[in-house]
C-alpha cells in the first residue's frame, strides 16, 4: 500500500474511532444527563405523551390518563380534583409536577425498576411503555367526611385542614386541606392557559396551592397539653388520679405583671394551695396546671418529649414540590428555653409550632401504646395489569412514652370527652379520647386558631384525627377547638369505624 492511501486509511480509521467514542459517550455516559435536561424537548414531549398509571383510592382513580386527540397522546385528568389536590398534586408540561405525581413519578411513568418485566413486554410487543398504578392508604369514606365537614364551616375564606391516621400502622386515612384547587387547570395541553391558572393560584392570598396538613405550622394551643402531660407522667411523679398544681392564675417565673400572668378564663382548676385532680385539669384544659407542669419537668425534658413525638425532624417525603423536595414543614419545639418560656410552651404557645399531621401523630402515638408509627400514603404499587408489585410495610418512628404512660394519658383524654371540653367528639356506644385547643395568633387583627385531636375507640384505637381551623367566619368569642373542631373529628372517626 502506497503512502498516500495508507495516510488516508489511517485518517479514516481515526475518524471512525472518534465516531465510536463519541457515540459511546453520548449513548452511555451522557445519556442520563441529556435525558434529564429540561431543554431536551423530545424527552419532555415523550414523557408528557405517555400513558401514566393511575393514583387510586380503593379501586377508584383520583388521577389517571385518558386518550387525547392532539399531538400528545394522553391527557392527565383528576376525577375528584378539589378533594384530592393536596395529595395528587398535578402533572404539568416540562417538569411542572408536584405531590404524589412527583414522588411516585417513576412508577406512574413506568420507569421504576420494579416494572422492568412490564417494560420489556411492552418493548417486545412494539407498544409504548405504560405506567404502573399507585394505590393509596386513604379511606374514601373518611376523606369524604372530612371534606364535607370542612366545607360546611362558615365563610368565604375558610382555611383549615384535617388529617386522620391508623395508629397501629401510620397509614394516612384522610388528608383534606382548604382552600384548594383543580389540578386539571395546570395539567391540560393549553400551556398558556396553564400558566395563567398557575399565576392566579400563586397570587391568591388564601394560598390554595398550600397543603395545610403538612405545610402550615401554627401554635397548637391546648392540644399540646397532651405532650406536657406525657412529660409529667413520664417523670414518674404523677398518674391520672394524682393531684397536680392548680389555681385560678399563675405568675410565670421571673416575670411580673400581666405579661407573665396565666389564667384559666374562669374554668374550675382548683386552688394554688391544694392543687387539682389531673383528670379535672385535663377536662377543663387548665392553663395554670400545664404551665406549672412544664416548668416543673424543665425545658430539657419538654424538648426530649416533644422530639420523641416527631417535633424538630423531617420524616415524610411522599408529597413533594416541583424540585422534588418534601412538602413537609418541620414542626418545631424550641431548645434552651428559660423558665417563663418553658411555662408558655407547656400550653402550646411561645415558639411551639405544629402541622396538623404532627398533632395527629401525637394522638396516634398515645393510641398505639406509646409507639409512633411513620405516616405513609402509598399502600401498594401495581403494574398496568393491576398485579401487586410492592406493598409498603409499616415502620416504627419512635417510642414516645411507655405503655403505662399511654394508658394514663388515655384515661385523661377519655375523661375530657366524657366530662370536659371535648364532649363534641363523643360517639354513642364508643369511648373516645380527645383534646381541644385554641391558640392565640399573636396578632390583634388575626383571630385565634382552633384545634382538636382525638382517637377512637379509646382502647385498641383504629383512627386518630387532628383538625386545624386557621380561619373561618366565626365570631371571635366562639372560636374553640371543641365547638368547631370536635364535630369534624367525630364525623371522620365515625366514617372510619363504620367502614371497618
Amino acid at each position: 500500500m502506497n503512502k498516500p492511501i495508507r495516510t488516508i486509511s489511517i485518517f479514516c480509521l481515526v475518524l471512525f474511532g472518534a465516531l465510536l467514542v463519541n457515540a459511546t459517550y453520548l449513548q452511555y455516559y451522557a445519556a442520563g444527563r441529556y435525558n434529564d435536561d429540561a431543554r431536551n424537548r423530545r424527552v419532555v414531549d415523550a414523557e408528557f405523551s405517555r400513558e401514566r398509571g393511575a393514583i387510586l383510592v380503593g379501586r377508584d382513580p383520583v388521577a389517571e390518563s385518558v386518550p387525547s386527540e392532539d399531538r400528545f397522546d394522553f391527557q392527565r385528568v383528576y376525577p375528584k380534583p378539589f378533594m384530592y389536590a393536596g395529595l395528587t398534586g398535578y402533572f404539568g408540561y416540562g417538569g411542572a409536577v408536584t405531590g404524589l405525581e412527583r414522588s411516585q413519578n417513576d412508577v406512574l411513568s413506568g420507569d421504576d425498576s420494579r416494572l422492568f418485566v412490564n417494560r420489556l413486554i411492552d418493548m417486545l410487543g412494539n407498544e409504548g411503555p405504560k405506567g404502573g398504578d399507585v394505590e393509596l392508604t386513604v379511606n374514601a369514606a373518611a376523606q369524604q367526611a372530612a371534606w364535607d365537614a370542612v366545607n360546611a364551616l362558615p365563610g368565604d375564606n375558610v382555611q383549615a385542614s384535617v388529617v386522620a391516621l391508623e395508629p397501629s400502622t401510620g397509614k394516612i386515612l384522610a388528608m383534606v386541606t382548604t382552600p384548594t384547587f383543580d389540578p386539571g387547570t395546570l395539567a391540560n395541553h393549553d400551556f398558556a392557559a396553564n400558566q395563567r391558572a398557575y399565576e392566579r393560584l400563586a397570587d391568591d392570598p388564601a394560598q390554595p396551592l398550600l397543603n395545610r396538613a403538612v405545610q402550615t405550622t401554627l401554635p397548637p394551643g391546648s392540644t399540646f397539653k397532651i405532650v406536657t402531660a406525657a412529660a409529667a407522667l413520664e417523670s414518674g411523679k404523677y398518674d391520672a388520679g394524682s393531684m397536680v398544681p392548680g389555681g385560678s392564675s399563675y405568675q410565670l417565673p421571673q416575670t411580673s405583671g400581666d405579661s407573665g400572668l396565666i389564667d384559666n378564663e374562669g374554668r374550675a382548676c382548683g386552688s394554688s394551695q391544694s392543687g387539682v385532680r389531673f383528670t379535672q385539669a385535663m377536662e377543663n384544659s387548665c392553663n395554670t396546671t400545664f404551665a406549672q407542669l412544664a416548668v416543673e419537668v424543665g425545658a430539657d425534658a419538654m424538648l426530649e418529649q416533644a422530639e420523641k413525638f416527631g417535633f424538630n425532624s423531617t420524616w415524610f417525603d411522599e408529597l413533594q414540590s416541583t424540585n422534588g423536595r418534601s412538602l413537609l414543614a418541620e414542626s418545631t419545639f424550641p431548645a434552651d428555653m428559660n423558665p417563663p418560656q418553658t411555662g408558655q410552651s407547656g400550653i402550646g404557645q411561645f415558639e411551639v409550632r405544629s402541622t396538623p399531621l404532627q398533632m395527629a401523630m401525637v394522638a396516634a402515638g398515645i393510641a398505639n401504646n406509646g409507639v409512633v408509627m411513620k405516616p405513609y400514603l402509598v399502600d401498594e404499587v401495581q403494574s398496568a395489569d393491576s398485579d401487586v408489585v410492592a406493598t409498603t410495610e409499616p415502620e416504627q418512628l419512635s417510642t414516645a412514652v411507655s405503655p403505662q404512660t399511654a394508658s394514663e394519658l388515655t384515661k385523661l383524654l377519655v375523661a375530657t370527652v366524657n366530662d370536659g371540653t371535648a364532649s363534641a367528639a363523643a360517639i354513642t356506644g364508643i369511648q373516645v379520647a380527645g383534646k381541644t385547643g385554641t391558640a392565640q395568633s399573636g396578632h390583634d387583627d388575626v383571630p385565634p386558631y382552633a384545634w382538636f385531636t382525638s382517637f377512637a375507640p379509646a382502647e385498641n384505637a383504629r383512627v386518630a384525627v387532628a383538625v386545624m381551623i386557621q380561619n373561618a367566619d366565626i365570631p371571635r368569642d366562639d372560636i374553640a377547638g371543641g365547638k368547631w373542631g370536635g364535630p369534624i373529628a367525630k364525623k371522620v372517626m365515625e366514617a372510619v369505624l363504620k367502614s371497618d
